[in-house]
C-alpha cells in the first residue's frame, strides 16, 4: 500500500521545468479554472433558461446565440486597436467583473417578473461584448507570462483548467439548477468570475507596446488588417475555423432543444451528460501537447475538426431512449477533443506568428474573421431546427464538418505545418522575414 502511494504522489509530482512551478503562470492557470467552473454554470443555466422557463423556439434560441456574436463582428477590429494600446491584464480583470454583472441581472430580472426573451437578447449581447474586449486580452496576457515556443504547451495546460470544470462542473450545474432554479443558479457564476479576477489582481506581467502617435487609429486598424491579409497561413486558418464556427453554432443552438424535447432528458439529466463533455476535453488536454508534437499542429488541427464532425453526426441519426441519451453525452465528448486539439494548435499558430505590438490587432481581426461565418450558422441551425426538424440542424453541422476536414487536410499549408513557426518581423506594415522556431 505504501509502495503504491508513493508512485501515486511521484506520477503527480510537478517536473523541474513544467510551467505551473512558475507562480505568475500559477495564478493565471487558477484564475482560468476558477472562472471556468462558473462558466459551466453559465453555458446550461443560460440556454435551459431560454429553452425551459421562456419556452424558446429554434429560432429564438439561434437569435440568442447571434446576439451573442454580433459584439465580435461589430466591435472586434476597433478593439484590437484598441488593446494594443492599452495594458490587457487590467482590460481582463474589468472583463471578468462586468461578466458577473450581466449573468446577476438574469435572476434578478426574474424576481421582478421582467425576465422574457428580449432580457435574454440583451444579455446575451452584453456577454459577447465583454467576451469582444477581454476575451482577446485574457489570449495575449498569455504570451506576456509564457515563452512563445511553450505556447502549445501552455494553451494545453489553459485547456486542462477548462476540462477540469467541465468534468465537475456540469453535475455540480446541474444540481443547481435543479435545486435553486436555472435563473438564480447564474449567480454563483456571478460569485466564481469575482473570485477569478480576486485571483488576477496585481499580477506582474511584462507588455511591449508599439508606438501610437494620435490620430492613427484608422491607420493602424490598417496595419492589423493587412497584417493578417500577407500572412497566407493566418487566412487559411481564418478561413478553416470560420466554417467550422459556422458548423459549430448550427449545432449548439438546437443540442439542449433535442436534448430535452427529443430524447426526453430532465435539466439535471442533460447536466450529468456534460460530464461528458469535461471527459474529452481532459483526454484531449492532457494528450494534445504531445499530439500536436507527433502530428504537428496542421494535422493535429484537422483531427479536431474530424472528432466534432463524428460527433455531431452521431447525434443526428442518435434514437430515442436510453442510447439517445447515452449519444447525447458520446456527442459532448467527441466535441470536447475536437475542440481542444483545434484551439491549442490554432490559437499557438496565430500567436507564434505575430510579433508583439500586433498580437491585440491580429487576435481581435482572427476572432472577427472566425466569427464572422458563425452567426449565419446560428440562424441557420435555428431555421432548419424549427422548419425542418432538429435532426437536420445536427446534419448539416456533421456533414459540413466532415466536407472541411477532407478540404484541409488537402491544403498543404495546413498538412505541411509540422512546428510553430517564427514570429515575422516587420517595419512598418511590412513584412521583413519569418521563420520557424
Amino acid at each position: 500500500m505504501r509502495s503504491w502511494w508513493n508512485n501515486f504522489r511521484e506520477r503527480l509530482r510537478l517536473a523541474p521545468d513544467d510551467l505551473l512551478r512558475d507562480r505568475i503562470y500559477r495564478r493565471l492557470w487558477s484564475s482560468i479554472l476558477i472562472s471556468s467552473l462558473g462558466g459551466q454554470v453559465t453555458m446550461l443555466a443560460l440556454p435551459l433558461t431560454a429553452a425551459v422557463l421562456l419556452h424558446a423556439t429554434p429560432t429564438q434560441m439561434g437569435t440568442l446565440t447571434t446576439m451573442e456574436l454580433l459584439p465580435f463582428i461589430l466591435f472586434s477590429l476597433p478593439s484590437g486597436v484598441w488593446l494594443d494600446r492599452v495594458r490587457k491584464l487590467p482590460v481582463y480583470i474589468a472583463g471578468e467583473l462586468t461578466l458577473a454583472a450581466a449573468v446577476a441581472t438574469v435572476p434578478i430580472a426574474w424576481w421582478l417578473g421582467w425576465l422574457g426573451m428580449p432580457w435574454m437578447y440583451m444579455v446575451g449581447f452584453f456577454i459577447g461584448l465583454v467576451h469582444t474586449t477581454a476575451g482577446s486580452a485574457s489570449q495575449i496576457v498569455l504570451t506576456q507570462v509564457v515563452p512563445r515556443e511553450r505556447l502549445v504547451e501552455a494553451h494545453a495546460k489553459n485547456a486542462l483548467a477548462s476540462s477540469g470544470a467541465e468534468v465537475a462542473g456540469p453535475g455540480v450545474a446541474g444540481a443547481l439548477i435543479r435545486v435553486l432554479g436555472a435563473p438564480v443558479a447564474l449567480l454563483v457564476d456571478a460569485v466564481l468570475l469575482v473570485g477569478s479576477s480576486w485571483i488576477l489582481r496585481g499580477l506582474k506581467v511584462e507588455e511591449q507596446r508599439g508606438s501610437t502617435p494620435p490620430g492613427r487609429f484608422w491607420a493602424d486598424l490598417r496595419a492589423g488588417l493587412q497584417f493578417v491579409w500577407r500572412q497566407r497561413l493566418l487566412i487559411t486558418l481564418a478561413s478553416c475555423v470560420g466554417l467550422w464556427q459556422m458548423c459549430h453554432q448550427a449545432a449548439t443552438v438546437v443540442q439542449i432543444l433535442f436534448a430535452t424535447r427529443t430524447l426526453g432528458m430532465s435539466e439535471h439529466a442533460v447536466g450529468l451528460s456534460y460530464v461528458g463533455l469535461g471527459v474529452g476535453t481532459v483526454t484531449a488536454s492532457l494528450l494534445g501537447g504531445r499530439i500536436s508534437q507527433k502530428l504537428g499542429p496542421g494535422p493535429c488541427l484537422v483531427t479536431g475538426f474530424a472528432g466534432t464532425a463524428a460527433g455531431w453526426l452521431l447525434l443526428a441519426v442518435a434514437p430515442v431512449g436510453p442510447w439517445g441519451v447515452a449519444c447525447f453525452a458520446l456527442m459532448l465528448s467527441c466535441f470536447g477533443v475536437g475542440a481542444i486539439l483545434i484551439f491549442i494548435n490554432f490559437i499557438s499558430l496565430r500567436q507564434a506568428v505575430t510579433p508583439e505590438p500586433l498580437l491585440g490587432r491580429m487576435t481581435s481581426t482572427m476572432r472577427w474573421l472566425i466569427l464572422l461565418p458563425a452567426a449565419p450558422g446560428a440562424m441557420i441551425g435555428g431555421w432548419l431546427g424549427e422548419h425542418m426538424g432538429l435532426r437536420w440542424s445536427l446534419g448539416f453541422a456533421g456533414i459540413g464538418c466532415s466536407l472541411l476536414a477532407l478540404v484541409a487536410w488537402q491544403l498543404p499549408i495546413i498538412r505541411g505545418v509540422r512546428e510553430l513557426p517564427r514570429a515575422v518581423h516587420v517595419s512598418g506594415t511590412e513584412v521583413v522575414e519569418e521563420g520557424t522556431v
